[in-house]
């Protein structure tokens, strides 16, 4: 019979106004919980695939170097090294050098002064 007693008292407890608003309480707050956390575990997946883009994007960069470094190490890498930041030529080749004409670039930049301006300079030429 205490037996019975004590589980009334117990069934009383959990069903008052303030055992269930602790409860609600309680499960709110897990539930603010796990949608922050599902938040944040889609953050690190995006953290990770652009990790992972940057890792093979500096893989592809060291096997470039690495060619490069092999290239260096014979001579017709180094020939081709000296030529291009030098500017030079081997025997018997020909180099060309192409430049700008300055008059080109003013009579582009006449153009831009504006409709009035060139209706102007016409009437006085």
């Amino acid at each position: 019979m205490g037996n019975f007693q004590k589980s009334g008292r117990l069934r009383r407890i959990m069903q008052s106004n303030i055992f269930l608003i602790f409860l609600g309480i309680i499960i709110l707050s897990f539930s603010f919980s796990m949608f922050s956390f599902m938040g944040k575990t889609e953050e690190t997946i995006r953290n990770k695939k652009i990790i992972e883009d940057k890792i093979t994007e500096l893989e592809k960069s060291k096997e470039k170097l690495n060619s490069d470094i092999v290239k260096l190490k014979t001579e017709e890498g180094i020939e081709e090294n000296i030529r291009d930041k030098f500017g030079l030529a081997k025997e018997g080749e020909n180099m060309i050098l192409i430049t700008d004409d300055k008059k080109q670039t003013e009579t582009q930049k006449e153009p831009d002064s504006g409709l009035f301006w060139s209706i102007i300079k016409s009437w006085l030429k």
